[in-house]
């Protein structure tokens, strides 16, 4: 297939993006800048390289304004590896961390604290709902070293459009989804983690955005690689960090300052584009969405058909149309269109058009 008979991609991860950005890497994959080799070859410490991972620190340093009272990393492992390494990091002996449940992943990040004996207080949970809203009410506690939420939740399609009160307590975010969509007030948060492979570039990476009083809690016991310090001294280079994946976070945070205009412009087109869908959804019965209508994901649009029998041919469908990964997740069915934002508003238009065409041909 030719780069030109591309399908429009709603997967939700690893996911679609931006077409310039595919075809620099394209167009450098064999010799990058004259070096005569791929970033997927050189030296992680070479000249050609240190310039890649610096250029990616600094871009998203200029994106969210963040001053020198922050640190960006680049971790291995994704935001699962995350899960783990904040209570590892960050719960002190005798403390207890509230977490809010809101969905699959804040789940996770909840039995991973809970395997290492972490003190864990579930401040709320929208479970009973189905994970189908954000809770509005918390019971938090006083002494409590975070508060944990997941901005964005990939499967039942739901996102925080208001951040909860914590009363000071600083707020660490799984971000995976919805990184870089929007701005963000960040003097509510001590740490933001997220898998590359949605909104920033392939998988095989975590951006962390750590702010540096928060490295003072961090015990001296860890494993080496399992401590955000040794991240922090060591600028993501303590050992060989994921070069081409940080190469491609390098020229898609390029592409949203560059072409996009940075995350103010980001953020209004991802809202016409969640617009323009949730409004083909609600125009009447034939399609019903699956998320409350105030918590609607801006990233991952979730809904059913009315005639559920029909949601496979749906899929099926779509794909020979030209709509790639369509499929709601295994754990609740259904269809999913992720418009992270590489997916353009071409291509929301696309599915809005194939849906029109499905519901007259079926209802």
């Amino acid at each position: 297939m030719k780069i030109d008979q591309r399908v429009h991609n709603f997967s939700a991860g690893p996911s679609a993006l931006p077409t310039e950005v595919m075809r620099e890497m394209q167009e450098n994959l064999l010799n990058f800048q004259g070096s005569g080799m791929s970033v997927m070859e050189m030296s992680h410490r070479g000249d050609h390289f240190m310039t890649i991972i610096e250029e990616a620190r600094t871009r998203i340093r200029r994106l969210y304004g963040l001053d020198e009272t922050w640190e960006v990393l680049f971790v291995h492992g994704g935001a699962s590896l995350q899960f783990a390494m904040v209570p590892m990091n960050f719960i002190g002996q005798d403390q207890c961390a509230d977490y809010i449940e809101t969905g699959i992943w804040s789940t996770k990040a909840i039995k991973e604290a809970r395997i290492q004996g972490k003190g864990v207080h579930i401040a709320a949970t929208s479970e009973q709902d189905g994970f189908t809203q954000i809770p509005e009410t918390f019971d938090f506690q006083e002494d409590a070293p975070f508060v944990h939420i997941t901005t964005n939740n990939t499967v039942r399609g739901t996102q925080w459009h208001n951040l909860p009160d914590t009363n000071g307590t600083p707020l660490i975010a799984d971000m995976s989804s919805d990184i870089l969509s929007r701005p963000i007030d960040l003097s509510r948060f001590g740490v933001i983690y997220a898998g590359a492979q949605k909104n920033m570039g392939p998988s095989g990476v975590a951006v962390v955005l750590l702010r540096k009083e928060m490295l003072d809690r961090i015990p001296e016991n860890l494993p080496t690689l399992l401590s955000y310090r040794t991240y922090a001294e060591k600028e993501s280079m303590f050992n060989t960090p994921a070069t081409f994946p940080i190469y491609a976070i390098s020229l898609v945070t390029k592409w949203l300052e560059e072409t996009m205009g940075g995350l103010d412009m980001m953020a209004a087109i991802n809202a016409r584009k969640a617009k323009s869908l949730y409004d083909a959804i609600d125009a009447d019965w034939f399609y019903e969405g699956t998320a409350h209508a105030k918590d609607r994901s801006l990233m991952n649009v979730t809904f059913r058909l009315a005639r559920q029998e029909l949601e496979p041919l749906f899929v099926s469908e779509a794909l020979k149309a030209g709509l790639s990964g369509l499929k709601g997740h295994k754990s609740v069915g259904g269809i999913r269109a992720s418009i992270y934002n590489a997916a353009s508003e071409e291509a929301v238009e696309a599915l809005i058009d194939f849906m029109d065409h499905f519901k007259n041909r079926h209802r």
